[in-house]
């Protein structure tokens, strides 16, 4: 694990796909997946979308990530 995901895990962060985005805890990497919780769904011009459970997001298709200010 790179050292900036250990210290952006247990922080609220912004990963950015190439269509939409999601808002949340990033919870735990797991091998390639990326673990949020307490998550939104972001895509241009619509209202965030309040997300159940955890989310898994393939790093694969992460193009970058957002560690939000005071986000723990």
């Amino acid at each position: 694990m790179f050292a900036w995901r250990r210290t952006a895990v247990r922080q609220r962060v912004v990963v950015n796909l190439a269509d939409k985005a999601f808002a949340g805890i990033l919870w735990a990497q797991r091998g390639p997946l990326l673990v949020l919780r307490d998550a939104e769904l972001l895509e241009a011009g619509r209202d965030a979308q309040k997300l159940d459970g955890e989310i898994v997001v393939e790093r694969s298709r992460v193009e970058f990530t957002q560690v939000l200010a005071g986000g723990g």
